[in-house]
This record gives structure tokens, sequence and C-alpha cells, in this order.
């Protein structure tokens, strides 16, 4: 009763602590449309090592944050902001007597989402299971490719050119280009099917179609017709024993190594039976020798040369499928700055900072919603344990993610600076949190390496003198080693969160925008600790998904999070100040309504792929947890 009150208790701390007031602004200036008073170049108001920056960004924290635009302010860092696109189809910039053709826009918009979010990962969740309609599924993806870009040539022919320099159609065709050298390997596949079927001694129309067609049976075409009868399916001790841990040492789900070395310590003292009897999930105490010897010779092809080189390759081709999608979202973004006509001219750093980190921040969040909902529960990262052995875990995976950019933005901060300029405010500001992401990212991998793990556990047996007086119970790992409890992502991320709320900015909107999504960062490193230590009471002891319900609410932060940082780019939010649309709830809401909307696609597709895999497995059976024990 006690834990729960205290739970309870830690629970209110916490939304009382999200709740509360953000620090008040300052109130705006009577004369705050004053150019001079104001100017960034005045020696009064310049701060040490500011430059022709943008007025948003000279940080200088002494002046006062104004509530409306300083146009004559923005002239002085910024050219202004020409037709686009968008003003031309919409608002009716240009020669009135010209037609437009924003029809053709929307139908190229509605095609290539449908092509990238549709027909491209249901290809993908059709292809993990080798189901027969995956090739059906990535026609229907280039055909929608081929409807969307022929829609894109007839508006750029019926359109005059608002944007000079646009990138956007060459990266769409490099990504086509990529997805038909992938669907190559399929083509070729298909080929080698279709020689090794007329070299066979079976060729009736219905093989034909289950082996060339649909690629299945090729154990009967690849081998003689004398060995048909031959094949057999795997005895059912190699199925059950497919259930328990392999024996290598880098299986993290052991679960880090360290009661196999202890072990080692005093294994004169204590034979065991079996070489697995500690190591199995679940308890099984010996195996047979049948699944032993189809492991080891497993194990001896995946040390081929052949062996390796096909798994690599594997591993490649499912990486730049699965980036396909991923280069879709970006084709978004910069498709919605082109038809906007934004990031144009010294607004080109700012803008790509806040899209690529807000991007990486709302992918980071699916990819956590996905995980919530059980995708790479092989792996055990679906707050699981693993069915088999897995070499890393899901932290150390965001902690490499979080060192590498580290390391990579910590020389990007001074791109537009000229040689020899002292370190500005803002640059020492956004250096200062790569540094932590390059740090707090290489403590995160140490704590997951199951070698210093094993370092750090070595001063425990100094007191024994002689290994054979340590009693075996002593080396038991606590339940806690069944999972992974490592703080340093959500520590980052809540970091970043908090420091990014409290940025100075120069417009009281764009002060409440960094504060919304900085405070929405932090709800996510709140709740990433709240499912640490709930599953430190209650280790996961299934192979099934646990869902944690405080990741689902993370994740969905997360995602919000990282898309009001693309909406607080400083030419976003000047032009919705020009529009009379600065308004705090609105630019919420929307954030909200767009990661609903992908959320639910992230559960379809999830579900999906659940779905076809469940049809080759429709012999397993649930069994109702027990809820006392």
């Amino acid at each position: 009763m006690r834990a729960r009150w205290l739970t309870a208790a830690g629970l209110f701390l916490t939304l009382s602590a999200l709740s509360s007031p953000s620090p008040t602004v300052a109130s705006p200036s009577v004369a705050a449309r004053d150019t001079f008073a104001d100017a960034p170049g005045n020696a009064l108001t310049r701060r040490d090592g500011d430059h022709a920056h943008a007025p948003s960004h000279n940080h200088n924290h002494k002046g006062t944050v104004l509530t409306e635009l300083n146009e004559t302010e923005i002239a002085m860092w910024h050219q202004p902001t020409p037709p686009s696109y968008y003003t031309i189809d919409w608002e009716g910039e240009g020669d009135p007597n010209e037609t437009r053709h924003p029809s053709l826009m929307m139908a190229h918009i509605v095609f290539m989402s449908l092509a990238f979010f549709g027909s491209l990962p249901i290809g993908i969740a059709l292809r993990s299971v080798k189901h027969p309609a995956h090739g059906a599924a990535m026609i229907s993806f280039y055909a929608l490719s081929a409807l969307g870009v022929s829609s894109s040539i007839l508006y750029n022919k019926m359109t005059p050119n608002m944007y000079d320099g646009s990138v956007h159609g060459k990266h769409g065709y490099f990504i086509l280009v990529l997805a038909l050298c992938l669907s190559a390997v399929d083509i070729i596949a298909g080929f080698t099917r279709l020689v090794s079927f007329i070299r066979s001694d079976n060729k009736s129309i219905r093989d034909f179609w289950r082996y060339v067609i649909l690629n299945q049976s090729t154990d009967a075409h690849l081998q003689g017709s004398e060995y048909t009868g031959l094949i057999v399916e795997d005895p059912e001790e190699y199925e059950i024993a497919k259930l328990g841990v392999p024996h290598s040492e880098d299986s993290p789900d052991s679960p880090d190594g360290t009661e196999q070395w202890a072990n080692e310590v005093h294994r004169h003292h204590n034979r065991h039976s079996s070489i697995v009897s500690d190591r199995t999930l679940f308890g099984n105490p010996t195996r047979s020798h049948s699944s032993d010897t189809l492991n080891e010779t497993a194990k001896q092809n995946s040390r081929t040369a052949g062996g390796w080189a096909a798994y690599i390759g594997r591993a490649v081709f499912a990486v730049l499928e699965r980036s396909l999608v991923v280069a879709g979202f970006g084709m978004v973004l910069t498709g919605i700055v082109v038809y906007t006509g934004g990031c144009r001219q010294n607004w080109v750093n700012g803008c790509l900072a806040h899209l690529i980190k807000g991007g990486i921040f709302w992918c980071y969040g699916l990819l956590t919603f996905a995980r919530f909902l059980g995708s790479y529960a092989e792996l055990g990262w679906a707050w699981n344990r693993a069915p088999k052995g897995s070499r890393y875990t899901a932290e150390f995976t965001e902690s490499f993610v979080i060192f590498l950019y580290g390391v990579t933005n910590t020389w990007m901060e001074r791109f537009g600076a000229s040689p020899g300029d002292p370190y500005t405010t803002k640059q020492v500001q956004h250096i200062s949190i790569a540094v932590m992401f390059w740090f707090a990212g290489l403590v995160g991998m140490g704590i997951e390496s199951k070698r210093v793990r094993r370092w750090l556990a070595s001063s425990t047996f100094e007191s024994f003198s002689n290994p054979t007086d340590m009693p075996p119970e002593a080396v038991t790992e606590p339940p806690s080693y069944l999972a992974s409890f490592n703080p340093f992502p959500a520590l980052v991320i809540g970091v970043t969160g908090a420091a990014m709320a409290a940025h100075y900015q120069r417009y009281l909107f764009q002060v409440q925008i960094h504060s919304l999504w900085g405070n929405l960062l932090v709800a996510f490193s709140v709740l990433r600790c709240l499912t640490y230590f709930f599953l430190w009471l209650g280790p996961p002891k299934s192979i099934l998904p646990s869902r944690p319900p405080t990741e689902a609410l993370g994740s969905f932060f997360l995602a919000c999070g990282g898309m009001v940082f693309m909406f607080s780019t400083e030419e976003l939010t000047f032009a919705a100040m020009r529009r009379g649309r600065d308004d705090v709830m609105m630019f919420l809401n929307v954030a909200v309504a767009i990661t609903c909307l992908a959320f639910c696609w992230t559960l379809c597709m999830v579900a999906l792929k659940g779905w076809l895999k469940s049809r080759t497995h429709s012999n397993v059976t649930y069994r109702t947890s027990n809820i006392s024990a």
C-alpha cells in the first residue's frame, strides 16, 4: 500500500511540474516599432561576439520582447519575401489574367502521398512475409508515382518558375531511381527462378505459378526429383529450441553476461550437466542433441564468407527499402518549402536546422510508438524479452544515434561564420547542447556494453580469496538485469527541451512556440523515466510486447514536439504574424492533428504486418496471464 501511495505522489508531483506556468515575459514596450532603439547594430544593445544575424538570433537578453513585427528591422537583415507558388495559386498574386492550375499540384500531392505512404509500406510489409501480392503492391507504387510525376510536369509547364535553384524535383527522381534499382533485385530473382524451373524435371503450369510467380516450394525445384520425397519438416524439439537464447556471449538477454563470467570463476567447484541450464529463457534444463547439431550447423554456415555476404546484402537491402519511406517524408518537407517559397537567401541555415532536427524528433516519436505497438519485438525492443538473442538493445541504438548527432552537429554550428569571428552566445548555447549529445551518448553506449558491465562487477569478488568459497547463489543476477534501464537518452532529450523552452527569442509569439515544443520534449523524458520505474518494479517476463502506457503518451509528446519544432522556423512565425495567425493554440492543434493522423497510419502499417505474420503462425495460442503470480 505504501508503494502505491508513493507512486501516486510521484505522478502528482510530475504533473504539477509540467503544468506550472512558464516564466513571465517582459511586457512589450510602447516604442516596440522604434527602429533605432531596438536595432541590433546598436552598440549599446549588442552583445559580445554577435554578428549581423537575424534580429531574433542576436540573443540580447536585456532587450524587450516584442509583440508586433518590426518590418523595418527585419528588412535590415533579410530581403523582401518574393511571390511563391502558393501566393499565385491561392492569394491572387501575379498577373490576374493568367490561369492558375492548383488542382494539378493537389493531384501531385495526393498521388505521391499514396505511393510513398500507402503502396510502398504495404509492399515492404508484404515482402517481409514473402507474400505473392508484393509485386502487385510495387506495381501500384510505380503507377501512382508516374501519375504524380506527370501532374507535376504539367503544373511546371503551365506555371512560371517561382523558386530558382530548387532541387526538389532532382531529389525526387533520385529516390525513384533508387526504388527501381531495388526492384531490379526482384526482377533478377524472378529470372533466376525461371531458369531454375526450366532446368527442373517438373514443368507443370501449377508448379510454374507457385515457384516462378509466387516464389513458393523452392526446395522441390532446387533439388532433383529423386530427393523430393525426402524433404521433411523440422523436428518439433527444434522448434521448441528456437525459443531459447543462443549461447553467444553477445546476447543481452543472458541478461548481460555477468552471471556467465562469474560462474567461470568457480566452474571447477560446480559443474553443470547442461551447457544452457542458466541461459534458456523459459528454464528448459536441457537441450536435445538434434537441436544442438542444427544450431551449430547454422552457426557454421553463417560464419562463412558467403553467409556473411548474404547477411550484409539482406541488411543493406532492408535499410535502403525502408529508407524510401523516410525519404518520402523528406520530400514532403522540401515540397512544402518550395511551394510556399521559404528557406531562401540567408534564411536557409535556420530553416534547415529546424526542419532536420524537428524531423528527427518526429520520426523518433513514430518509431517509439511503433515499439509500443510491438515492432522489433523479435529483438526485445518492444519492452519484452527477446525470443532469441539480440546483440544490441534499443537503448544502445538510441545512445548511438544521439552520439552520432552530437559528433556531427558540434562542428556545424559555425556554418555561416567568417574565419576568426568570436563565438556568439547562440553558438555557445548550441555547441554545448551538441557536446552533451556527444558524451551522454557515449555514456549510454558504455552502460549497455556487457563487457563494461562485467568490469564494473569485478570489484564484487575481491572479498573472496578462494573462488571455491564463493556460494553459487552469490552470483545470481537480480531481476532488474532482465531489461535495460538506461536513462541517458531520455535525459538528453529532456535537457534539450528544457533548454530550448528557455531559449531567447525576439518576439513573444516565438518565445511561446519554443516553450511549447521544449515542454513537450520534457514531457517525453519524464514519461520515459516513469516507464523505467514501473519496469524496474516488474521486469518483463514474456516475449510478447508489454505495451507500457507511459510509452504511448511519451511517443505522442515526442512526435508532437518535433512537429512544433518544425513549425517554430523563424520565417514561418513571421508569416503567421503578418497574416494574424500567431495563435499558439492553433499551432498546437494543427501539430496534434497531424500527429494523430501519423499515429493512425503507423497503427495500420504495424497491424497489417502483424496480421500477415500471424497467418504463418496460426497454431500459436496465447495463455492468459496469472495476475496473482
